[in-house]
């Protein structure tokens, strides 16, 4: 009799779900739920606006991808729950809320509707960025030995910086949170009826080590006076490792899936962590990157390296026996997604239609008809800030090179360019702090549809291209985690690595670099790494002058 696993994925804009055959990874069903609040920049629900660079959702949402997408991937694929022996659940990373006690988010209840800090904080949440740099001033000064872990920097995405924004901007909702908590564990929490932390969101997102736990309660007040306690008080020192079986099924949360009650539960993950095992990928120096709105870079090594710029290395924050290492783009689809919405000329849009083709799929065609450096455009990939090499939200976009001959394919393509460029900088960044990278594999929405990009890429970074198998990796990969959740006596398996083996996949499918191509693009990124030094470096703050007077 199959056995099969159910993996949830969280992503920005939606959740999704898939069902797996724990035997041979084939996935026999999935469903998409939009969340209804999507993400809210402007302001909330009722009208309350918010402040630059903010970015929030409701936590409701999050439950009804449960309620929404399980069902349907039960009724779709006519497998009995009784045969579905594990839930796994990713998340985005840092996504964090404020919660009660037993669970509540504060933003359902009444008093805290029209307060911002009591909803959460999405991981492109950038309004902590000032706590960030206070907080990495404070370290550095402390000689913090935690510091150079994180590349020197901590992110304003990260858990600190934003629960200290909540402490300084509205002290009521830190005093009325219980516990301050990642999505990633809150949705296991609400599946299994028990609080449990994970070590990768803790060990990449809030400053904690394997061998060291958290810095000093001495460090945090220097922070803030508040925060001298926030371990004990907001956080947890209780830290499950990955591959772990959190809990089981409630009866509510059966109720609310349509799953068994009792069915294994496995601990929290990251969107991004969780792909790695989905691609089969079971040993250091390979590289994934996950592809969507932005891009988050892991790859696992047998030794510990302190590099700058990443986002962290983590003792078994991937998988077991191994470090593993982060880093990303904060801006890739948002990237492309705004130069669409934004800059399309009415005749572009209205020609697609006529040719009845996406608008992606229009420019594409035009773009890949160019030559690499034939448009004379230089792009640099900061409309969302740099999460690597450079860790500072507070550098913007650039494009170099326009005329009144620019056309906007070329900028299309140049915009994808820099996004390529930006890669390289990662790669050559661990190669140059040694870190080996020997392998290069991609995952998201972005690898399956778009071989032109994919095809850059590889000609950008001098490396094979090789894809994943799934289109849902992250969830592929949640439902890997809970098969070894449910163990090998229920049908799963014991070994993170073992399922990998057996369920994990690519495609055939390889992009190879092409010579001529990659010899151009090489003087290209000559350019990109002059232009990426200069501004972002400190030589020229140009960017954060301007950001600095939009404020005002």
């Amino acid at each position: 009799m199959s056995k099969y696993t159910v993996g949830v994925d969280y992503g920005t804009l939606s959740g999704r779900a898939v069902l797996v055959d724990v035997q041979t990874g084939k996935e026999l069903a999935s469903s998409v739920y939009e969340y209804p609040h999507g993400v809210m920049d402007k302001n909330l629900p009722d009208g309350t606006p918010l402040g630059h660079d903010w970015a929030l959702q409701d936590p409701q949402d999050y439950l009804d991808v449960l309620a929404d997408t399980i069902p349907a991937i039960l009724k779709e694929s006519g497998v009995s729950p009784d045969d579905v022996i594990g839930i796994g659940t990713d998340f985005t990373a840092c996504t964090v809320l404020p919660v009660k006690a037993d669970g509540t988010p504060l933003s359902f209840l009444p008093a805290y509707k029209s307060r911002p800090h009591a909803y959460v904080k999405l991981w492109k949440h950038h309004a902590a960025q000032d706590k960030a740099n206070r907080l990495n001033e404070i370290a550095a000064a402390r000689n913090e030995p935690w510091l150079k872990n994180y590349g020197g920097k901590i992110s304003s995405e990260w858990a600190i910086p934003k629960i200290w924004q909540i402490v300084e901007e509205d002290p009521e909702i830190y005093d009325a949170m219980d516990r301050f908590i990642e999505a990633a564990d809150w949705i296991i929490w609400q599946l299994c009826g028990k609080e449990t932390r994970n070590s990768c969101t803790a060990g990449y997102k809030e400053i904690w080590n394997k061998r060291t736990g958290f810095p000093s309660d001495d460090f945090f007040k220097a922070l803030h006076p508040k925060l001298e306690h926030v371990v004990e008080e907001k956080l947890s020192r209780d830290i499950l490792p990955l591959g772990d079986r959190a809990g089981t099924l409630t009866p509510a949360a059966a109720k609310l899936t349509g799953l068994r009650e009792g069915t294994a539960v496995a601990v929290g993950n990251v969107d991004a962590h969780v792909c790695v095992p989905a691609v089969g990928i079971d040993g250091p120096s390979k590289m994934l990157a996950i592809m969507g709105t932005s891009t988050c870079h892991i790859m696992m090594g047998e030794e510990e390296h302190q590099v700058p710029g990443m986002c962290g290395v983590v003792e078994d924050g991937v998988m077991p026996g191994y470090f593993g290492y982060e880093a990303g783009q904060s801006c890739v689809g948002d990237h492309f997604a705004w130069f669409i919405d934004n800059c399309l000329p009415a005749s572009y849009c209205g020609e697609a239609k006529r040719q009845n083709k996406n608008i992606h799929q229009y420019l594409r065609e035009k773009a890949e008809k160019l030559r690499p450096g034939q448009s004379g455009l230089l792009a640099l990939d900061w409309w969302n800030g740099n999460r690597s090499v450079l860790v500072d939200v507070d550098l913007s976009g650039m494009m170099v090179g326009m005329t009144l001959r620019t056309k906007p394919e070329e900028i299309y393509r140049a915009l994808i360019e820099a996004t390529a460029y930006g890669t390289r900088m990662i790669i050559e960044n661990y190669r140059e702090h040694g870190v080996p990278v020997e392998e290069f594999f991609a995952s998201g929405g972005i690898s399956q549809k778009d071989p032109m990009t994919m095809q850059i890429y590889a000609d950008v970074i001098k490396m094979p291209v090789k894809i994943a198998g799934s289109l849902q990796g992250p969830a592929l990969g949640s439902a890997i985690f809970a098969s070894v959740a449910a163990g090998k006596k229920a049908g799963g398996y014991d070994s993170v690595f073992e399922a990998a083996r057996a369920m994990g996949k690519i495609k055939d499918t390889v992009y190879n670099p092409i010579p001529e191509n990659s010899e151009r693009y090489d003087a290209l990124f000559r350019e990109y790494r002059t232009l990426h030094d200069y501004f972002g470096r400190g030589e020229n703050d140009v960017m954060k002058h301007l950001k600095t007077m939009k404020q005002k």
